[in-house]
């Protein structure tokens, strides 16, 4: 016996990434990069997925094309929500922190 499941075909979001390059949406980098932030944080897995899915149904709504500000912008909006700590290690990378003066000038900004 077999069965199918059908589900709604979703669109591919295409991101343009600093150099002008496009490549599909990988919602696996994502995950990955809020992991990162938030590892030995009191953050659960379902609360990454949650974010996950989230900002995927977000971007899908905005249309084919979205750059990575966009998505990093995002992310940390919701990382500044959930947990300080993995904001300031988020934004540290997306950023581009060079010393500590930058991380400075983000924490007051908290």
């Amino acid at each position: 016996r077999f069965t199918t499941y059908e589900k709604p075909e979703e669109k591919d979001i295409i991101v343009v990434k600093k150099d002008g390059r496009r490549e599909h949406f990988a919602d696996e980098k994502l995950r990955l990069g809020l992991i990162k932030a938030c590892e030995k944080r009191p953050v659960s897995m379902e609360q990454i997925d949650k974010i996950v899915e989230e900002i995927k149904e977000k971007l899908l709504k905005k249309g084919k094309e979205v750059n990575t500000k966009t998505i990093g912008e995002m992310v940390m909006n919701k990382l500044k929500k959930l947990d300080k700590i993995a904001y300031i290690r988020f934004a540290s990378v997306y950023k581009d922190f060079k010393d500590v003066s930058d991380f400075k000038k983000e924490v007051k900004e908290l």
